[in-house]
């Protein structure tokens, strides 16, 4: 029983991560958040909330913003990050750093960032609620997703009354 548990974990590592919309979906979470060289991949949209996973290099950060109507969570599954949140862009009154197993909760509303103050890629993955991103997208670096037009959640999702991120 041994050896078909072995196999099964090895097909289950080299396993690539498809977003099949809102259909039941199942895989090892951190192999696939370690693994992700992207700066942002998204690996499940629902029709309430989205999995994205993320690579931040060393000194990167996610970017501050602030999702009026979007609740997230974030966990770190590899790396040392700062993260600073706040009622305004110029008050980030939370601070504080964060490990392999941390997470990171950002309530609608709140102005906030994650930056990489290690020496390795900071791999995290991030829950949005509701979904934020077009399904199955992937951004290689940070400035491909900030140039990207094409990136909005799937009709099929549902959404609150129209509200504009903001970007620092």
């Amino acid at each position: 029983m041994h050896a078909a548990s072995t196999s099964y974990e090895r097909k289950e590592h080299n396993m690539a991560v498809n977003d099949i919309g809102p259909d039941p979906q199942s895989f090892n979470l951190e192999q696939q958040t370690v693994g992700n060289t992207n700066y942002r991949t998204v690996a499940w949209s629902g029709r309430y909330l989205q999995l994205t996973l993320m690579s931040i290099a060393e000194g990167a950060d996610i970017g501050l913003e602030m999702h009026p109507e979007t609740d997230q969570f974030l966990r770190l599954d590899a790396g040392r990050g700062r993260v600073q949140m706040g009622p305004t862009r110029d008050n980030l009154e939370f601070e504080q750093e964060v490990t392999d197993g941390w997470c990171i909760l950002v309530p609608a509303g709140t102005w906030h960032n994650v930056t990489n103050i290690g020496n390795e890629p900071m791999q995290l993955y991030a829950i949005y609620a509701p979904a934020h991103h077009k399904p199955g997208k992937v951004h290689a670096t940070a400035a491909e997703a900030a140039a990207d037009t094409d990136d909005e959640p799937a009709s099929w999702s549902v959404q609150p009354a129209s509200a504009p991120d903001l970007q620092a």
